[in-house]
């Protein structure tokens, strides 16, 4: 727990909270524990709150359904899984036998709920500052907002593309990302229904997402 505290750059004053963000509800079923589901319950909504406030007072003339989007795209799972990689979360996660056998400790549903839960306990601890600073120091990329906030939004355009039809669904994967953090390089692909249809590359997470959409866009219109 030592090397997470430091990891995380938080030292807690209730070590119960820390043990109970790490613990998944199939060992605090077998040994009579509380799981993390409430904190992360309550972490969710920290997270949306942190993210919308700054994306509030940041940019003023942001539209709603602008704001609704990023700040939905930096809570998302797809953004928490690599947070609780980078952390090293998944090396203190208390598991069941079964769900440590069945790959628990790397999937990505349950990382990105424990960073969740891992933000309430922080906020429970030592408040909303302390939480903020959490936020701030690892889980929102303030560079990857500003990024996207320069590009053609290709992401909607091709949302509102294939939301003409019913029933399709959009999902971005991260390929790969290499370089040192003063020069990151992401690589991204979209697919629509399980499919891929375009591929792209960026100096941040939304660059790549955004030149992923603007090549499937081609190739749907082609």
């Amino acid at each position: 727990m030592n090397s997470l505290e430091k990891a995380i750059g938080y030292k807690f004053i209730n070590r119960k909270l820390l043990d109970n963000a790490l613990t998944h509800s199939s060992f605090a079923n077998e040994h009579g524990t509380e799981s993390y589901e409430r904190l992360e319950f309550l972490g969710d909504s920290i997270l949306g709150w942190i993210t919308a406030d700054y994306l509030y007072n940041t940019y003023m003339d942001m539209p709603e359904g602008k704001m609704t989007r990023l700040r939905a795209e930096n809570v998302s799972e797809h953004a928490l899984y690599p947070v609780a990689l980078r952390l090293g979360i998944g090396d203190h996660l208390r598991l069941s036998k079964g769900e440590e056998c069945s790959g628990g400790r790397n999937r990505v549903s349950i990382l990105a709920d424990t960073v969740e839960a891992l933000i309430a306990a922080i906020y429970l601890d030592g408040g909303i500052e302390a939480a903020k600073r959490f936020v701030f120091g690892h889980v929102l990329d303030i560079s990857d907002m500003n990024a996207g906030e320069s590009h053609n939004d290709f992401k909607s355009e091709l949302q509102e593309l294939v939301q003409k039809k019913a029933g399709s669904a959009i999902e971005y994967t991260m390929l790969s990302q290499s370089g040192p953090d003063h020069d990151k390089r992401f690589v991204f692909s979209v697919s629509v229904n399980g499919s891929v249809v375009g591929t792209g590359e960026g100096k941040s997470k939304k660059e790549a997402e955004q030149a992923a959409a603007e090549k499937a866009l081609e190739t749907i219109r082609t």
